[in-house]
Order: C-alpha cells, then sequence, then structure tokens
C-alpha cells in the first residue's frame, strides 16, 4: 500500500523494462529492473535504478516493495462491452459460432435500450478498473436502430470515465452492408466520424474473398482516409483455409496507400495455412503496417467446436510468426459473459496469463507484456498510456508477485490499482447490480 501523502516514493520495484522510459537502468535475466519511483502531485516524479535518489527526496514518506512487480495500468484494445453481461438472459445454447450470432442478433432487438446499454457498459468499465485497465477500445454493434442508440451512449460514457479509463469506439458492420446498403453505410460512416471513433467490419468468415470484397475494401479505407479515421476488423474469424481476407486486406491498405492505422483482430485461419503461405500473408501484413491482436480466451472458446468432440486447434493467429516479420502483435479480452464468451471479467492479467499459456509465449522473449500494454497504446494512439515513465500519470499497478513464474501463476486478487498517485479502493462490481436487466 502507498501511504496517504501528496508526494511518496516507492523502492525496489521491479518493472519490465520493455515498459520502462528511464535512464541508467538495466534489466535482469527476466527482462525487468530494479527501480525506485517517485510520485508527486499524481504524477511520476522521477525513476531511477534503485537506490539512486540518495540526494533527491529523502525525506518523501518511503514503501519498499522489496522487489515486487510494477506495472502500468494495462492497454485493452479488443472488447465489446456493448454486448457485456447479457449471458443470463441470452446464453448461446450450444457454444458455436453461429449459435452466437443467432442469440446476440435476438437480444439486441429484444433489449439494447438506452438504458440497457449504458448500465452494461458502466458495468464493464468497472470490472476493467478494477483489475487496472486504463485505457480500453470497444466494438459497437453499428447496425439498423441500434447505431443512433449505442454511439450517444458511448459518447456519454467516454466523457463521463475521461478521468479514469480512456476509452475509444470502432463500428461494428457486417463489410457487405457496402454493396447491400450504400445509403446505412455512409450514415455509419458519418455517425464514426461526428463521435471520434474508428471504423471496422466483420470480414468474411469461411468463403473465400473474390473481387466483390476487394471492392469493398476499397471502398471502406476510401471512405475512412475521407474522414481521417483509423479502421479496426474482424478477420478470418474461422479455422477455414480458404478464409484468405487478411491478405486481401493488405493488399487493399498497399494500393489505396491508406495513411491511418489498420488493426485487424482474431486472423485465425492463418494459423491453418501452410509455411509458404503464412509467411507471404504475415510479411504483407507487416509491409501494409497492419497490427493483429489476437483473442486467446474467446476463440479457444468458440473456435473448433462440436458437440461430443475435443477440439483439436487452438483458434489463434501465429503472434510469433507475425511479430518475427515486424508486424505489431498483441492480445485483448474480446467478449465477456455474453453468447460469444460465456466468461472473462476485462482482467488483462488474466488476459495475458492465458495468453502466456495458449500461444507459448514464455521460454521466447521477455518482452511479451508489451503485448498488453505499450503495442496496444500505440495502435491506439496513446503515447502516455502502457508505460513507466517521469512525467506521466502515476497510474500503476503493484502486485505480490516478484518474478515471472509468481506473475503467472495466481489471479492476484490482491493487487493495488494506482490511479494518480493514489489506491483505488475499487472491486468488481456484484453481478447482482444487473439482475433487473436479466428478467427474460
Amino acid at each position: 500500500m502507498t501511504p496517504d501523502a501528496p508526494a511518496y516514493r516507492i523502492e525496489n520495484a521491479r518493472a519490465p523494462l520493455c515498459l520502462l522510459a528511464a535512464h541508467g537502468v538495466a534489466a535482469d535475466a527476466e527482462g525487468y529492473a530494479r527501480v525506485d519511483i517517485v510520485v508527486e502531485h499524481g504524477r511520476i516524479a522521477g525513476i531511477s535504478p534503485a537506490g539512486g535518489f540518495q540526494l533527491d527526496g529523502e525525506d518523501l514518506p518511503k514503501v519498499d516493495i522489496e522487489g515486487r512487480i510494477v506495472l502500468p495500468r494495462l492497454v485493452d484494445v479488443h472488447t465489446h462491452i456493448d454486448k457485456g453481461h447479457i449471458w443470463p438472459r441470452r446464453a448461446n445454447p450450444d457454444g458455436t459460432f453461429t449459435g452466437a450470432l443467432a442469440s446476440v442478433e435476438a437480444d439486441r432487438e429484444a433489449n439494447w435500450t438506452a438504458n440497457d446499454v449504458a448500465r452494461r457498459m458502466d458495468f464493464s468499465l468497472r470490472c476493467a478498473l478494477a483489475h487496472g485497465t486504463g485505457a480500453l477500445r470497444t466494438h459497437i454493434d453499428s447496425i439498423g436502430k441500434q447505431t443512433a442508440i449505442s454511439w450517444p451512449v458511448f459518447a456519454e460514457l467516454r466523457e463521463a470515465w475521461r478521468d479514469v479509463i480512456t476509452l475509444q469506439a470502432t463500428a461494428l458492420l457486417p463489410l457487405d452492408l457496402i454493396w447491400t446498403d450504400e445509403a446505412q453505410f455512409r450514415e455509419i460512416v458519418a455517425t464514426v466520424a461526428r463521435y471520434g471513433g474508428a471504423l471496422g467490419g466483420v470480414t468474411y468468415l469461411g468463403a473465400a474473398p473474390d473481387a466483390r470484397h476487394d471492392a469493398a475494401l476499397d471502398t471502406l479505407m476510401q471512405a475512412a482516409a475521407a474522414e481521417g479515421l483509423d479502421l479496426d476488423l474482424h478477420v478470418d474469424e474461422s479455422l477455414e483455409p480458404q478464409a484468405r481476407t487478411l491478405e486481401r486486406i493488405a493488399d487493399a491498405a498497399i494500393r489505396n496507400r491508406f495513411p491511418g492505422r489498420i488493426l485487424a483482430g482474431h486472423c485465425c485461419s492463418l494459423a491453418v495455412l501452410d509455411d509458404v503461405a503464412r509467411t507471404r500473408v504475415s510479411e504483407k501484413v507487416a509491409e501494409a503496417r497492419i497490427a493483429v491482436v489476437s483473442l486467446p480466451m474467446c476463440n479457444m472458446y468458440l473456435q473448433d467446436r462440436a458437440s461430443g468432440r475435443t477440439p483439436r486447434w487452438r483458434g489463434v493467429a501465429p503472434l510469433h510468426e507475425l511479430r518475427a516479420v515486424g508486424a505489431p502483435v498483441m492480445v485483448a479480452s474480446d467478449n465477456t459473459r455474453d453468447p460469444f464468451h460465456a466468461y472473462g471479467d476485462l482482467d488483462m492479467l488474466e488476459v495475458y496469463r492465458e495468453a502466456t499459456r495458449i500461444l507459448h509465449l514464455d521460454h521466447s522473449t521477455n518482452d511479451w507484456l508489451r503485448a498488453v500494454a505499450a503495442t496496444p497504446a500505440d495502435v491506439m494512439g496513446l503515447d502516455r498510456a502502457g508505460r513507466l515513465e517521469a512525467g506521466d500519470p502515476a497510474d500503476m499497478i503493484l502486485l505480490r508477485a516478484r518474478s515471472t513464474d509468481e506473475l503467472l501463476a495466481r489471479p492476484h486478487a490482491d493487487r493495488t490499482v494506482i490511479l494518480a498517485g493514489r489506491p483505488l479502493d475499487a472491486r468488481p462490481p456484484d453481478y447482482a447490480e444487473l439482475d433487473d436487466l436479466m428478467q427474460r
């Protein structure tokens, strides 16, 4: 626990060097640096090697955390908090992707009023805050009447949470809307531009893309470029080898010289391509400056599911290979307690822990923590998030873990989340708060 004072010093912290901006610090074998951190009036006033503040700040209250790990607040770049927590009233009947689609569509049509969406989104944000999330991007279902309902709700929440969690949003729409209802597509683009979001879309899950899909991608990129919008797409969320939209997105980005950022989510089918095809696509992704986010918990839940059969495939993107060719890679929460994923709590430490096991992030390089902090912050255009640096807000997570194996072995329910230098007295909200919304 930090001192109850406007200025204090945290001594003997272990901070990941990959998330640390400080002079004169060096990493140990696990990639951590032993540092002291001075906090003054809600900001990080300085970071030095442990014992480096011998002359400065000696009169400050001190807390020696004895080599325990300190992290910046983490960054969750791919969520669906407009869908979150509807499972009690609209479960997935069989755990499949098609079952999830049908259940969400039915629930959206029946229940997604402004009040319903606002309360569930706020509940989700309080979960994320309690676990130590500092920035979050959510996809927002943007189709039919829902566009006009959910985007104003998001804008109000973004303002209400402005000094607590940095929020961004992406419009989620089926990409075939571009040729089936151009007027609706243009209205969505205008809405996203009005509310300062990113433009997204669901590309084709199993079908092989063709010239019509290429034309739709061209239209999408031209519309986004005209409004100065970034792109954030759901891509190839299946294990079908013919699902090759990621390569077509890279080709379109290069062809259109798209000026903004592009984030591709899921990219599951890339893992089932042969080595030659996967390398070719990965190199195009890097050339097109496309970042990739894998959603391991949700995709493990959905992919390769069949009744009475043990799954064979993990359903996650090949992050090691993508990173090896220079593509930015990360992991995120995705869906939470809805038909696409029955579980989860917007806890990025849980995501990182599970991703490490599912994707074998261990026994490789020691800077994978960037995938839940600095890298998604860069994709979101946030240069003051996901890092520990003098001058930044003193937003941190203090853990009892002293090493990587201790970090990954437990859920760390006893973590201390620091916001603007003050420990938060925040716990995940009680599910009972939403009981009145869950009446069928």
